[in-house]
């Protein structure tokens, strides 16, 4: 685990192992074969992404494939390493994949809970060229935290690239958005969920 802190609060990156991101893919893959399943796990509606699709997951599976494991483990390490405390539990609310394609976005938003992450399961070989070909940055299909106020020595943006396997935590407030990018064959696909901790660790944390 690797604990970044651009801004205010602190960001946890750790990797999605191997063979949970292949199970992941794979609960992906049958529901896209079922129209069934396509209707009853859109979650679209609920979130805020312009997407082409976003499927909530089942409890039951969050606990079998051992997503509620590697939630709760990686929390608990990222709040230790961040403020010394010990959390209890990990409570998933929600967790989904969204499905980006050419030209779609997920706008500026925060999530519910008090922790929220998202991770990369899938994505393009290349995000697609700036329009204006003498930009520094391309930002096409990255994701960009937002926190507070630019001032001397303190950002407001953390920008991160999505690469296969990487996984980061934040605070559930904490502002995001996704970009769009060009490429007409390729797929970004991401799994993100919110969740609550021991009420009286989040509620003291940032109190004298």
């Amino acid at each position: 685990m690797k604990v970044i802190r651009p801004f205010g609060p602190s960001i946890a990156k750790v990797s999605i192992p191997q063979n949970l991101i292949m199970e992941l893919n794979n609960y992906l893959d049958k529901i896209l074969s079922s129209d069934e399943k396509i209707k009853l796990q859109d979650h679209g509606d609920k979130l805020a992404g312009n997407v082409s699709q976003e499927f909530k997951l089942e409890k039951d599976f969050i606990n079998s494939s051992g997503l509620q494991k590697f939630f709760t483990e990686n929390a608990k390490e990222w709040i230790k390493q961040t403020v010394n405390k010990e959390i209890n539990k990990c409570d998933v609310i929600e967790s989904w994949i969204v499905r980006q394609f050419e030209n779609e976005y997920n706008p500026l938003h925060s999530h519910s809970g008090h922790i929220s992450g998202v991770g990369y399961l899938t994505v393009p070989d290349n995000f697609g060229e700036t329009i204006q070909k003498n930009k520094n940055e391309n930002f096409n299909g990255h994701l960009q935290l937002v926190h507070g106020t630019k001032m001397f020595l303190s950002p407001v943006m953390l920008n991160i690239e999505p690469k296969v396997g990487d996984f980061y935590f934040f605070p559930n407030y904490l502002m995001h958005t996704v970009y769009p990018f060009k490429n007409k064959s390729a797929e970004r696909r991401s799994i993100s969920f919110n969740a609550l901790i021991d009420d009286e660790i989040y509620g003291s944390i940032g109190k004298s």
